[in-house]
């Protein structure tokens, strides 16, 4: 087994941890993601937190050794209202039409526990990116809709896709965007020598 697990079933953490020569293990978080927190930062370190302790209790105290896993959560919030992944076509029209135009906030949030000779560090942090989307037509957003990529996304745009045509500028850590901070992880990896 690898040296870090990564708690989060994204394609696109997968992509951002590889491009940053990571060498890792994937295993799902079926956690129930219910957060208390209020704001969102405390959120999204929340969320990333039970992804990650739902996979380190999967493991045997030898399986965890010298072994680093990650879980992370990311929202899309305008106007303190959070926006999760759309539940439909109308939904992620709502979405669009509201963050066109206009800014928001994405946060993610990542927890990286570190397990070594029978103890357990844990690093939670949580990045924010201001995002400026500019104005769109209805047909715009239709056919961005059509492409199907909004649906699985929060906000119900991905920033690497086809929606980077309508993203104006952004403020902060693009990859955060994206769905994880590697610069931020990377830091924490190196902390405890898993980078080497």
């Amino acid at each position: 087994m690898k040296r870090v697990i990564l708690a989060s079933a994204s394609p696109r953490r997968r992509e951002l941890l590889t491009q940053i020569g990571i060498d890792f293990d994937v295993m799902v978080s079926e956690q129930e993601e219910v957060s208390h927190g209020t704001e969102p930062e405390e959120i999204v370190q929340e969320l990333a937190l039970l992804k990650a302790e739902y996979v380190a209790e999967k493991l045997t105290e030898e399986e965890r050794e010298g072994k680093v896993i990650l879980g992370a959560d990311t929202i899309v919030v305008q106007d303190g209202k959070i926006l999760g992944k759309p539940r439909g076509e109308a939904e992620a029209f709502s979405m669009l039409q509201g963050l066109q135009g206009r800014e928001h906030a994405v946060y993610t949030g990542t927890a990286a526990l570190y397990f070594t000779r029978g103890k357990r560090e844990c690093v939670k942090k949580a990045v924010r990116t201001k995002v400026y989307v500019h104005a769109m037509t209805e047909k715009e957003i239709r056919a961005y809709i059509a492409s199907g990529e909004p649906m699985d996304k929060a906000g119900a745009y991905g920033i690497q896709g086809k929606f980077a045509a309508f993203i104006e500028r952004i403020e902060g850590d693009y990859y955060n965007v994206v769905g994880l901070p590697v610069f931020s992880v990377y830091q924490t990896l190196k902390k405890w020598h898993i980078t080497e």
